[in-house]
Parts: structure tokens; C-alpha cells; sequence
């Protein structure tokens, strides 16, 4: 009886409209591909889920945005202050500082910057580091009470000895390289800054087993075991750095034989506060 009062539109073409579903018992869905659905997502390229390669070290290696983070990038030298700028001087394995290790005790090949060009970081250096000020501190501390106690003499702890290394490796391998990184620059011989602190951070790793030898109550043993640590490490960092401080110009020379000169003198500050057993 209503039935006239409606209109038929089967025919019409009204705009918004929804066609007719054949199969109303049956309605497939399907999602469109999203880079949100994707875990992890495939652009992920470091050893570290979401990290990414170490840049190539370059002389804006601290001012330059690491592609295919998530985190925000904040521009300029503000990216210094930020944990995301030195994310990926981190992003290494055990495989990678082992071998890096085993290129500092073999000064002679001289390919370790070459090695590490690409991908140069900071986690071997800070835990060198750190390694070095409490092997330090504890052989020291042994030593010095052995031979007190061998010689029937009350000993105290020297607390001076853990802040003491702390400031010179520490201090060391800072200071150092942006010293060198400064004067490179000046003779337009600019090399990267994070370069440096990884060789001088792995060139110190000799002194860790120099500093347990030291246990040897020998005073000329101790001398030869500084001198040959000292040299091993001056002549790591001296050839390492050769060929490219050759560009410098004639003062390349002398440039490389002050960074020797200067390796060997921090042997020499070593065998004398820390090599020395004074009772």
C-alpha cells in the first residue's frame, strides 16, 4: 500500500552512491602495503636493529645527520650535544674491535687508518681507556704494597693514583688528536676528527699489557718493557699518519717525527708515576 510512494532508482545514476555487491555472503578486504606494517623496516642498514653505518669520517663528521634515523635532527653544531651524533661511532661488534686490536700490536703494516676510513669509532678508545686507568690503579697498588710488605713498612693507599690516570689517558687521547686535527688543518692536510681519536684511542692498548709486566721486580726490565711499548705505539700512529701527511708539503717530516717524539714521551711519563715502585 506504501509501496507508490517510493521512487525507483535502480536505473538512476545518483552521485555517492554504492554499487550493488554480487555476493553480499562474501566481502573481501584487503590492506594496502605500508611501511608501518614492515618490522624491522628494510632500510634498517646497521649491525644494531634501527642504527645505521658509521658516516665515512670527514671533516663535518660531528655536524653532518645521519640518514634513516627516527629520532629528530636538529641541525648545526647542535647535533653535538645530542646522543644521536655519536649513535653511530658505537654501532660496532666485538669481531670488528678484536681486529682492530690485533692491527695496534703490528705497527709495521700501517694499514690501520686505511681499515678504518669508513667506519672509524669511538667505543674501542673509551674502553681502552678505561681499561688502562684500572690496570693501572691495581697493578700500581699491588706492587707498591708488595714491596712495602716485602720490606716490613706500613702502606697506605694512594687514592692520586686512579685520578692521576684517569687525567693522562683520558686527557691524552682528547687533547692529542684535536691538537694534531688543528695543525693539519692549518697546512691544509685536514683529516677527520673522529678518525684521530680512533687511532690514538687503539694505539694505547699496547700499555695494557706493558702495565702488567710491570709486576716484574726488576728496574731494567721495566725500562725495556716501557721503551718497547713506547715505540710500538709511536710507530703506529707515526705511519699510519705518513702518507697523508705527506700532502702537507715539506714540513711533513716534521710533523711526523713530533708525533713519534711525542708517543715515546708519554712512555716516558708512564715508566716514571707508573712503571716506578718507590718505597
Amino acid at each position: 500500500m506504501m509501496s507508490g510512494g517510493y521512487t525507483s532508482i535502480d536505473n538512476q545514476k545518483v552521485s555517492g552512491s554504492v554499487s550493488a555487491v554480487s555476493d553480499p555472503g562474501h566481502v573481501a578486504v584487503k590492506f594496502t602495503d605500508s611501511s608501518l606494517q614492515t618490522f624491522p623496516p628494510s632500510s634498517a642498514q646497521g649491525k644494531i636493529s634501527g642504527g645505521t653505518q658509521p658516516p665515512r669520517d670527514a671533516d663535518d663528521s660531528f655536524s653532518r645527520p645521519a640518514g634513516g634515523s627516527d629520532e629528530p635532527q636538529s641541525s648545526g653544531w647542535f647535533r653535538t650535544f645530542t646522543v644521536a651524533a655519536y649513535k653511530p661511532y658505537f654501532d660496532v661488534d666485538t669481531s670488528d674491535v678484536l681486529d682492530r686490536l690485533k692491527e695496534s700490536l703490528f705497527p709495521f703494516r700501517g694499514t690501520f687508518t686505511e681499515k678504518t676510513s669508513t667506519n672509524p669509532d669511538l667505543y674501542g678508545p673509551f674502553w681502552i681507556c678505561t681499561t688502562l686507568i684500572f690496570v693501572a690503579a691495581s697493578i700500581g697498588t699491588f706492587v707498591t704494597y708488595i714491596a712495602h710488605k716485602l720490606k716490613k713498612k706500613e702502606w697506605d693507599y694512594d687514592i692520586n693514583l686512579v685520578t692521576w690516570s684517569a687525567g693522562v689517558f683520558y686527557g691524552y687521547v682528547t687533547v692529542v688528536p684535536l691538537a694534531l686535527y688543528v695543525i693539519l688543518k692549518y697546512f691544509s692536510a685536514p683529516s677527520g676528527l673522529v678518525q684521530l681519536f680512533c687511532l690514538y684511542g687503539y694505539s694505547l692498548f699496547v700499555f695494557v699489557p706493558a702495565l702488567c709486566l710491570s709486576v716484574v721486580p726488576l728496574e731494567i726490565f721495566r725500562w725495556v718493557i716501557a721503551g718497547l711499548a713506547g715505540f710500538m705505539s709511536a710507530t703506529f700512529v707515526a705511519l699510519n699518519l705518513k702518507a697523508h701527511i705527506k700532502s702537507a708539503g715539506e714540513r711533513w717530516f716534521l710533523i711526523v717525527a713530533s708525533i713519534f717524539l711525542l708517543q715515546l714521551a708519554l712512555a716516558v711519563v708512564l715508566k716514571l708515576y707508573l712503571f716506578t715502585v718507590t718505597v
